[in-house]
């Protein structure tokens, strides 16, 4: 016969104390000073927190000049890596693809949401960023956003398109000025 949980068993499987005092509290992701990180979590999670009875359709809109949260920090930094691999150059070398190893590491330990960062360096770990053409590195880039949308449950992007996506614009003209 299975027992019931109660509230305090509960709460403990869905708390998970991790390294340096940070923790991840019903899927809230909060920094070692035990406030709720903004830039890892989305701004409906952050709402809903405290609004347990009601549901919100959608968080409130906030005015363009607050921090950041997880999502548009996300599709900022995506933005932001995409355009540097369609810059990159075709053989660049090897002196800039070395610095450009080293900026993702960097990236990848500076990133402001610490939950994301060590999950992009522990991508890493196992994919090396290649970098020694443009194609490789756009490949790479988009395989490595490819892992965050199966985390995040989101559609695979087709790597084979990356290029028509973030370079050339797409084959029907619609980028096209």
């Amino acid at each position: 016969m299975a027992s019931i949980p109660t509230e305090t068993q509960e709460k403990k499987d869905t708390e998970k104390v991790l390294p340096g005092g940070k923790k991840i509290i019903n899927g809230i992701v909060y920094d070692a000073d035990g406030k709720p990180c903004r830039t890892c979590n989305d701004m409906s999670a952050l709402f809903a927190m405290g609004k347990k009875t009601k549901k919100l359709a959608a968080p409130p809109a906030l005015p363009k000049d607050c921090p950041p949260d997880v999502a548009q920090l996300g599709r900022s930094s995506w933005t932001l890596l995409h355009s540097i691999t369609a810059t990159y150059p075709e053989s660049p070398s090897p002196s800039l693809q070395t610095e450009t190893s080293a900026f993702l590491r960097t990236f990848g330990k500076l990133y402001p949401c610490w939950v994301c960062a060590e999950d992009f360096q522990d991508w890493m770990k196992v994919n090396t960023p290649r970098v020694s053409s443009r194609s490789e590195f756009g490949q790479w880039m988009c395989e490595a956003h490819n892992a965050v949308n199966l985390k995040l449950g989101k559609k695979e992007f087709d790597c084979n398109k990356w290029e028509e996506r973030w370079r050339t614009g797409w084959k029907d003209g619609r980028c096209d000025p």
